[in-house]
């Protein structure tokens, strides 16, 4: 059926009188374009990558408001906005304006006013002191606000203190929207307006015009992209030299985000080449000009940035003084140590064990690594009991807040992180705790040291004292750390630290299916995935990516928290290979957050949707507020009146402004890599052929190993297959081994 419909605003575009067409044939519309405007009631959706938002826009003389979808970054409720695009029916939600483009105005009527005051855009105002101030001012609201805040004063509550945060952030709004005009001018998104403007302030443009390219490396979120498609439209050529080295040095760095130090130089060109749509000549020009300067290192045919090169070779130096200076402990009888440890803690041990802990009151630096249920914290306990008896002086670390709870519930003795025991400095931008200023230790146990990074490596090995006796602890079959590097592994392949490697599984483990199908996974056997009851293992076969969707809602909300009394958000995790795609993190989160805690007055910012009681993720270090890559806690308290939120972190409470929270995501589903190092009651993963491309021998084994009492893999028996036929861990390309070999002897024995 063909469907005519004429509304008058295009057509009076094109000269037409009283004609507007609109063709609907087979569910496909064609539309010219119209304009509406009116203020955002509510943000329905929105996606962080690249602002696709759905909200409703509330017109004046209509009493519904207009369904409007499109790629909108940065909008928020109470704003006012001026919308070009066409008429769509959705076959499930109806009629919807589908903007192509959009500028944001001032409102310009009472209700569009105070909407805007009330939406948490100006920290100062919330709804009550919007609705007083909109009382004493009407349609002159927002020129008061701009041209005689004093006036404020009259407004009943309002003090001097709140009057100054009002002017700071009316100034700070004004200077963002021509930053967002600047950039929408040039083709970039406004999102990244506030991020760029909270870096610079007033300096913003005159930032961006000198050097676009510097984004990238100074704000969190911006690429070589966004910078490069400012420096395009700024006139910068393409063949500049400025650009190349940019790009050369963004794409060492995006790679060291793959967990690559080095990469080899014949394989660099060609990913830059990609990137950059220059000649290769031109970049290998360039490569040598930075090689020259000292901006590149090259050895053996590979390149490393600068600062990861110092890395490896501070690391090489660091323990090649640790490795040679003498320990402070004291030496003990090692067959009389053991025979009392074991008595005292009322165990035996096996031989494995037995010779592990030996080294570790005798060495002066030793790596125990091993799978679940070999006995690490038992051989951590013993030589913790015998080095009790002769000092005091015992730091205990680990990459994560969970990884550092659990050794002290391990252990009975405090853990920390190592972040913490470093202390940052904000003055200086370094950690308190370097070779002058070092820990104050005679013995140092790290957990979970596979996660540890090459660079957080460097700093931690700089603050242990020469005298301390060092035991690293861990699991090099899990996935390597989130950061560059894959230091651990390395160390035990240079072969110049001693290794005590654990393999046998030990009786209180033998009736853990978790344990015994983590051990036949990392050997490359398929799992035992036969109904077991009251068994710590369940796999759930589903075919279809909406049928492994629809179990794992009814597993997190009720099915686990009815049969095994797990609460939904403190015992429950699912861990996901995959960002992307309809079993990704990204897409389960939005559904579980509808699910679990659904809220009408959501938070919208970057893209980003959250509601008091989510569970929440940081992404990135933050020394200052003390919270690290990978913590886990929940929101507690949204205040759109000074722009705050409040985290719960392990019982810590942390504040962000509205502009810091691009540093959390929602973590009712995370990646496996991001959860490394913490464990939680019940596991949830959905294991699918859709997620090909990361399925992994050692990603399995990782998710796997991250659940204590209950694991579930949702999906075919063929993901599985092919994870554990896929032994060809994804290759980190570093230089430690070759720099360590560099600094210290072959390991005697």
């Amino acid at each position: 059926m063909w469907k005519w419909c004429i509304p008058d605003s295009a057509m009076a575009d094109l000269g037409i009188k009283k004609f507007n067409y609109l063709i609907l044939l087979s569910g496909v519309i064609l539309s010219f374009m119209e304009e509406i405007y009116g203020f955002i009631d509510s943000i329905v959706f929105t996606e962080s990558e690249k602002g696709f938002t759905v909200a409703r826009l509330k017109e004046p003389k209509k009493k519904d408001p207009t369904c409007i979808v499109g790629v909108m970054p940065s909008v928020q409720p109470g704003e006012t906005i001026r919308c070009k695009g066409i008429w769509k029916i959705h076959p499930e939600y109806g009629q919807q304006f589908e903007v192509k483009s959009f500028t944001v105005q001032a409102p310009s009527d009472l209700i569009g006013i105070q909407k805007y005051l009330e939406s948490g855009m100006i920290k100062g105002i919330g709804p009550v002191y919007a609705e007083r101030i909109v009382k004493c001012f009407g349609l002159d609201t927002l020129e008061v606000i701009d041209k005689s805040p004093d006036k404020l004063f009259d407004v009943a509550g309002i003090g001097a203190k709140r009057v100054e945060k009002i002017k700071a952030c009316w100034h700070d709004q004004r200077l963002i929207r021509e930053v967002m005009i600047f950039l929408r001018g040039h083709g970039v998104s406004p999102s990244y307006a506030h991020k760029i403007f909270k870096n610079y302030g007033e300096k913003s443009i005159e930032k961006v015009r000198a050097n676009p390219f510097q984004l990238a490396k100074e704000i969190h979120g911006i690429g070589f992209k966004t910078a490069d498609s400012i420096a395009q439209a700024l006139g910068i050529p393409q063949d500049s030299s400025s650009r190349i080295d940019a790009g050369i040095e963004h794409t060492l760095w995006e790679l060291s985000n793959d967990g690559h130090v080095c990469y080899p130089l014949q394989e660099l060109i060609p990913e830059v080449e990609e990137i950059l749509q220059v000649s290769k000549e031109a970049i290998e020009k360039r490569v040598e000009a930075l090689i020259e300067i000292q901006e590149l290192v090259k050895e053996n045919d590979k390149i490393w940035v600068k600062p990861l090169f110092l890395t490896e070779v501070g690391i090489g130096r660091e323990l090649a003084r640790l490795t040679e200076s003498v320990c402070r402990i004291r030496s003990v009888n090692v067959e009389k140590a053991l025979e009392w440890v074991q008595k005292q803690l009322k165990i035996e041990l096996a031989p494995e064990q037995k010779s592990a802990v030996g080294q570790g009151v005798k060495e002066k630096m030793m790596i125990v690594t091993g799978g679940p249920g070999t006995g690490k914290s038992t051989i951590t306990k013993a030589i913790l009991a015998i080095s009790e008896k002769i000092t005091q002086r015992i730091l205990l670390a680990a990459p994560t807040g969970r990884a550092a709870k659990r050794m002290t519930e391990i252990t009975g003795k405090k853990g920390s992180t190592i972040h913490s025991l470093l202390e940052f400095d904000f003055k200086t931008g370094k950690f308190k705790r370097n070779k002058e200023n070092p820990l104050q230790c005679d013995l140092f146990i790290v957990d979970e040291a596979s996660m540890i990074d090459t660079q957080l490596m460097n700093h931690l090995l700089k603050a242990i004292p020469s005298e301390a006796r060092v035991i690293f602890i861990g699991d090099i079959d899990q996935l390597p750390s989130v950061g560059p590097g894959n230091v651990l592994k390395d160390l035990i392949q240079s072969e110049r630290i001693q290794v005590t490697q654990l393999k046998k599984i030990f009786r209180q483990a033998e009736g853990s299916l978790i344990v015994t199908n983590a051990h036949r996974i990392n050997k490359g056997e398929f799992p035992d995935i036969s109904y077991h009851p009251g068994g710590d293992f369940q796999f759930i076969e589903a075919e279809n990516p909406e049928d492994v969707v629809k179990i794992v809602l009814d597993l997190v909300a009720s099915r686990l928290p009815k049969s095994h009394r797990f609460h939904r958000f403190d015992d429950i995790q699912v861990l996901s290979p995959m960002k992307r795609g309809l079993i990704g993190s990204e897409n389960l989160n939005t559904l579980l957050q509808q699910q679990l805690n659904p809220s009408p007055t959501p938070l919208i910012r970057f893209g980003r949707c959250f509601h008091i009681g989510d569970k929440v993720m940081q992404i990135r270090n933050n020394y200052e507020k003390e919270v690290y890559n990978g913590d886990v806690g929940k929101i507690i308290e949204i205040d759109l009146t000074d722009q705050t939120m409040k985290v719960v972190f392990e019982g810590k409470v942390v504040p962000y402004e509205f502009l810091e929270i691009d540093e959390l995501i929602l973590a009712y589903a995370v990646s496996i890599h991001k959860y490394q190092g913490s464990e939680c009651p019940c596991v949830i993963i959905p294991v699918h052929t859709s997620h090909f491309k990361m399925l992994f021998r050692n990603l399995l084994y990782t998710g796997l190993t991250r659940g204590k009492k209950r694991v579930v893999f949702v999906g075919t028996k063929k993901a599985i297959a092919i994870a554990i036929r896929n032994e060809e861990v994804l290759k980190r390309h570093t230089g430690l081994k070759e720099t360590v070999s560099k600094f210290i002897p072959a390991v005697r024995g």
